[in-house]
């Protein structure tokens, strides 16, 4: 059994949990909080324990899967427990993966310990299939279209500014953009032109909503490239219009072969009920493939380029090769 110990509980903190729940040749061993553990109530038969029992190294676990979120907790959780166990983030900064890739790099190899970074659908699943893509269609162009859905990364993002009590920001495709790509149009497309977002956001009484929206529409990395809209709305309307969680998006491939230009599309589309249950779901998967590469001598950072994907399931190899191949 590979023990899995979850940092964090928040929603992405309970896809994790039902995720490897489901999965047979996983235990959870313990889901840690930096809140009191004793108001903690979780769904699982696994015990609620203090990130203090994990900073002191010795828990028994294979895996600490890191629920946090990328704008300031992946970037000091992740290489700090990468000096102790076996870790794994769903960092989505883009533009930071470089620098994040190399301090957990750094610490998991002085620590002969294995952290993947940047693990869910995109960066993720949505990584491989550019990556595929363009290496099966060298001449042709990747484009990658959000939502329409929640963003758990850019909503947190939010949520850390002062005077905001809640937010939800939806990223939306832009029609005409999605409709040239996919007519094989080969468009030239600026950040601005594939997507805008929309916040709906919940604020402290008496809080400066000039400031807030402003701090919401230049935002870098997250906001500052896209025609933003800021919704303030009440704590009732957030809950009752915007209390789920969906999202999606697709990854679409134009390219050419041969030596009359034979064009092609590639495509692959995701539509979730469920972003943070979806995201568990990926980032338990690639815990097993770590598990193991660890256990085979493998250390330092990766990314799901560097994972075979036979690491990732539970059916022996002979199976694999024997029905899906």
């Amino acid at each position: 059994m590979i023990k899995v110990g979850i940092l964090g509980y928040g929603n992405l903190g309970r896809g994790v949990e039902a995720a490897v729940t489901l999965s047979e040749d996983m235990e959870l061993v313990a889901i840690y909080t930096r809140r009191d553990p004793s108001t903690v109530t979780v769904k699982s038969n696994a015990p609620v324990k203090s990130t203090a029992d994990l900073d002191i190294g010795k828990e028994d676990i294979d895996v600490l899967v890191i629920c946090g979120g990328s704008a300031t907790d992946l970037p000091e959780m992740t290489p700090k427990y990468a000096k102790l166990y076996n870790v794994i983030d769903s960092f989505d900064t883009h533009a930071r993966i470089p620098e994040h890739f190399a301090n957990v790099d750094k610490a998991s190899k002085e620590a002969g310990k294995l952290g993947l970074i940047s693990c869910g659908w995109d960066p993720g699943m949505f990584s491989l299939n550019r990556l595929y893509a363009t290496s099966i269609l060298p001449k042709g162009q990747a484009y990658t279209f959000w939502g329409k859905g929640v963003s758990q990364g850019h909503s947190d993002a939010i949520r850390r500014i002062e005077g905001v009590v809640d937010a939800r920001q939806y990223t939306v495709p832009v029609p005409e953009a999605l409709e040239r790509v996919r007519n094989g149009e080969n468009p030239e497309l600026t950040t601005r032109e594939k997507h805008t977002r929309e916040c709906f956001v919940v604020v402290e009484e008496g809080a400066d909503k000039a400031r807030i929206e402003k701090e919401i529409k230049e935002m870098p990395n997250y906001f500052s490239d896209y025609d933003t809209t800021v919704n303030f709305i009440s704590e009732e309307e957030l809950k009752k219009n915007h209390s789920g969680l969906p999202h999606g998006g697709s990854v679409i491939y134009t390219g050419e072969t041969g030596f009359d230009g034979n064009k092609h599309v590639i495509e692959y589309s995701l539509n979730l009920d469920s972003n943070p249950e979806f995201t568990g779901a990926v980032l338990t998967a690639y815990a097993r493939a770590i598990s193991r590469m660890n256990k085979e001598g493998a250390t330092g950072a990766k990314t799901v380029f560097d994972i075979a994907p036979a690491y990732l399931s539970p059916i022996p190899a002979e199976e694999l090769r024997a029905h899906f191949l």
